[in-house]
């Protein structure tokens, strides 16, 4: 099937956290939605069945509770009602937003996803209704092309999102679409939990999900793409990511991934937004990738060669155990906790560049808290051991490399990020002897990142 996102550089109120009418509301998010309707006719033109927007894309971000109200739309979280709000504008006040949406989907004859800010009152008697007497909900609209509402979801994993509130229970939610089957949905910060991002695509066994984000990069193992493509990777299912455009904030970084190839946006230097259209296969329940295994080799004991020495950095806010990668080839061991992380590696030329190996095992704290479980293979920001884990973008060395740890969870995101922010693919990846591995013979670029990001999902 054929399926657009959009990364979007939404215009923003100048600010936030003003109080203004739901006119003056209307006004701004209009400017952003006379956008959207020209990537949607573009895309339809392009033959796009299917178009996904980002997170926060049509009202921006930073609001308090009270001043994102005016932004708000009603809707009905329910099954129940059938409605078109193209067709039947009058049914419900404040739903002029969700009008526009259909009215897209209608007109050009597509499946849209677009998130939007939305309210839903509730009664004291309810003991999670905030004291204000509504809910408020960062809500992924789905649209089919009829301009029927055909799904909401409302995100359950909020990222410092003091406007919104968490749903009382976690939302499951799918379309159905005659090309390509059933959709599941979920957003941003959601991809890193089981519920109710794994959860989902286990229940139902999806192999389709759309996913709007506002996601702020950081290097080596969060970037948008990297983690995407990780994912579609992992659960052997096509992601239709859009991200926003905002390189001043770290936010960029959109594509459209099925686990064996990605069409991918990642663009830090330029402004504006950017329209992606590809053209993939529907992976069916059986659908089997073709990435199963070899026997990774494993760390020669005997020998009394001088072995490198360990050192401690901070990565991703959590505190790395690293081995140095040095010389043209390999094999090398890091532990801590119960996980011990291997590589066997080899490279075409030597470089100046400085590569390490981490292993991190333990909850991570910052900006949300979560167990992780992590073998990485980074190239460090400079020559010295306490430069690895800064942000690098660039690499020149081409390295042959197998990286292999006795992960104790069964969720795992093999990384594989090349120079310029780029992806590439490994050649093998699976379980053997109770080891996750990742192997690849030259990579197509300069590597940057090579990593089994693993989450325990019951240590968090």
């Amino acid at each position: 099937y054929v399926a657009a996102v959009y990364e979007h550089e939404s215009i923003l109120s100048p600010n936030p956290t003003a109080l203004v009418d739901r006119q003056t509301a209307l006004q701004l998010m209009g400017r952003n939605l006379d956008i959207y309707e020209q990537q949607v006719v573009a895309a339809a033109r392009q033959g796009a069945q299917i178009i996904v927007f980002p997170e926060d894309g049509i009202h921006g971000f930073n609001f308090t509770r009270s001043s994102i109200y005016p932004y708000l739309d009603f809707v009905l979280h329910s099954h129940s009602v059938k409605w078109n709000p193209c067709r039947e504008p009058y049914l419900f006040n404040d739903t002029e937003v969700l009008q526009r949406l259909s009215c897209m989907a209608l007109k050009n004859k597509i499946f849209l996803v677009a998130n939007l800010g939305t309210k839903q009152p509730c009664e004291h008697a309810d003991p999670h209704c905030p004291p204000d007497g509504r809910y408020q909900f960062n809500t992924n609209a789905a649209f089919s092309d009829d301009g029927m509402l055909v799904a909401t979801y409302r995100k359950h994993n909020l990222y410092f999102e003091y406007a919104f509130d968490t749903p009382p229970e976690p939302d499951y939610k799918l379309f159905d679409t005659p090309f390509a089957g059933k959709f599941g949905m979920f957003t941003c910060f959601d991809i890193l939990f089981f519920e109710p991002a794994v959860n989902l695509i286990r229940k139902y066994n999806l192999k389709q999900v759309v996913y709007p984000t506002a996601w702020m990069n950081q290097l080596p193992l969060l970037s948008a793409v990297e983690f995407q493509q990780a994912f579609a990777t992992a659960f052997n299912v096509n992601i239709l990511a859009a991200n926003i455009h905002h390189p001043s904030l770290g936010m960029t970084g959109s594509g459209i991934y099925t686990p064996v190839k990605s069409f991918i946006y990642h663009n830090m230097e330029s402004y504006g937004g950017k329209l992606i259209v590809a053209e993939i296969p529907v992976i069916t329940p059986d659908y089997k990738t073709s990435l199963e295994s070899k026997t990774p080799g494993r760390v020669s004991e005997e020998g009394n060669e001088q072995l490198p020495p360990l050192f401690y950095a901070e990565m991703m806010y959590d505190n790395f155990t690293f081995i140095p990668v040095w010389g043209e080839q390999g094999e090398l061991q890091v532990c801590a906790n119960t996980l011990c992380c291997y590589l066997n590696y080899q490279r075409a030329v030597l470089s100046n560049e400085f590569y390490a190996l981490g292993v991190f095992d333990g909850l991570h704290t910052v900006h949300g808290t979560y167990y992780v479980q992590a073998c990485a293979l980074v190239k460090c920001g400079g020559l010295s051991f306490s430069t690895c884990g800064e942000e690098v973008t660039d690499a020149t060395a081409v390295i042959d490399f197998q990286l292999w740890g006795n992960m104790s969870t069964p969720y795992i995101f093999p990384l594989l990020l090349t120079s310029g922010i780029t992806l590439d693919f490994a050649d093998h990846m699976g379980w053997k002897n109770n080891h996750y591995f990742i192997s690849k013979n030259r990579t197509s670029s300069g590597l940057l990142t090579a990593a089994l990001y693993g989450r325990w999902y019951e240590k968090d």
